[in-house]
């Protein structure tokens, strides 16, 4: 009877042990399922037989001690103690080579990370040197064109208004004459009476005088136009140096007239200069009056797409205006430039500034301007440029460069 009890306690053991490691080929089962031939397959295999070896010992055992069969009970726990041993053994070794395939895996994804890091600012990098190229580029060829256009258009240009003057001397001295001899010989012959009633002599004097003046008016607004280029373009000027912002404005403003007439679907936008008095500031006249000339580009865009949609949504059209304000903040030159177009978006406020990023349909933006702008007063003058916007309603973009060159970016 005391055998018995103590033949209990070993039996519940051996069949707990059993219970076990038939659960433990289960599980072992469905992790060959998952592996299916990949790496380490061979080795879970393995390691199911041995599981499958345990599992007949411990039903053998169950059979020797409910038996009492003790001359084979040696053998067995040899048995078990050797194939133990193995089965910790390929254990170990399975649970090592995961650990470094663990080990790998993680490596590879934190190298993996550093590389798509690495990408991506590489990539940045080039988006914006590309940009520069593009910027400097088109700074070059614009200044030759215009060159060639200023010269082209100055030269007669200078020929009518040189001789304009002398016209009007003439003019001046015919008439006169002309008035001497109506003075003094009031009755001419009739064939010139003819004439004269003919040509209506009165009416000639007349407008010859206002045909010269609309032709000074003319010149003067083209030589106008020719400097507005020059001045523009920055030709005829050192690379860096002290210049009238707003004269930088008016130019560019002159050379975006024809874009702020009005059109078919919309009235003139309507221009509000609000000039504080500035002093100079020692910059690059040329890419300043581009990285403005960008930005009010953007908000007639920004004013006819507004209008484009309340047309089509059958609502009042509104008037377009763009209100340029400048003044001194601390040691810098501010210029705000607020337009009542269609406002940006949420969603995209964080993206204007990124290299060829674009809203407009395919061949109406190339989306480099505000990329350019931001070039141009961040990188290079270490301004700063910021915008507030309410989609919808008005968008305002903030200039701010220091009054001399490369004094750094305002708090």
């Amino acid at each position: 009877m005391t055998l018995d009890i103590l033949l209990i306690f070993p039996l519940l053991l051996i069949a707990l042990g059993a219970a076990f490691m038939l659960l433990s080929i289960f599980k072992t089962q469905k992790i060959l399922d998952l592996l299916k031939k990949e790496t380490g397959y061979l080795a879970w295999k393995n390691l199911r037989f041995l599981m499958c070896v345990f599992l007949v010992g411990y039903c053998f055992a169950l059979f020797l001690l409910v038996n009492q069969q003790w001359q084979l009970l040696p053998i067995l726990i040899g048995l078990v103690f050797g194939l133990g041993s193995l089965f910790v053994l390929l254990s170990v070794n399975i649970y090592h080579y995961t650990f470094q395939q663990l080990l790998a895996t993680r490596v590879s994804q934190e190298v993996y990370r550093q590389a798509q890091i690495e990408t991506e600012t590489t990539l940045i990098e080039l988006q914006r040197t590309q940009a520069k190229l593009i910027q400097s580029e088109k700074m070059s060829s614009l200044g030759q064109i215009v060159a060639g256009i200023a010269h082209e258009i100055n030269n007669p240009v200078g020929f009518i208004d040189g001789n304009l003057r002398y016209i009007e001397q003439y003019t001046q001295i015919i008439l006169h004459l002309i008035q001497l001899y109506h003075k003094y010989l009031p009755h001419p012959p009739t064939e010139i009476q003819t004439e004269l009633d003919a040509i209506d002599l009165d009416f000639i004097k007349q407008d010859i005088t206002k045909i010269l003046h609309s032709m000074n008016v003319g010149t003067t607004r083209i030589k106008n136009i020719v400097s507005s280029l020059r001045n523009f373009s920055g030709l005829d000027r050192a690379e860096l140096k002290e210049v009238d912002i707003h004269e930088g404005i008016d130019s560019t403003l002159l050379i975006l007239n024809h874009r702020l007439n009005a059109t078919s679907i919309r009235p003139q936008i309507s221009i509000v200069k609000e000039y504080e008095s500035l002093s100079k500031v020692e910059c690059n006249a040329a890419e300043l009056n581009q990285a403005v000339m960008n930005i009010i580009a953007n908000a007639i865009d920004a004013i006819d797409e507004k209008i484009f949609q309340q047309n089509t949504d059958g609502f009042e059209t509104i008037l377009g205006q763009i209100t340029v304000r400048t003044s001194i903040v601390n040691q810098f030159v501010q210029i705000a430039i607020a337009d009542n177009g269609c406002g940006i978006p949420q969603s995209i406020q964080g993206q204007i500034f990124n290299p060829f990023f674009t809203t407009k349909d395919i061949g109406q933006g190339t989306g480099m301007g505000l990329s350019i702008s931001y070039h141009i007063i961040c990188e290079k003058h270490r301004g700063q440029l910021n915008f507030s916007s309410t989609p919808g309603k008005l968008t305002e973009f903030t200039i701010q460069i220091p009054i001399k060159y490369g004094q750094g970016v305002p708090l």
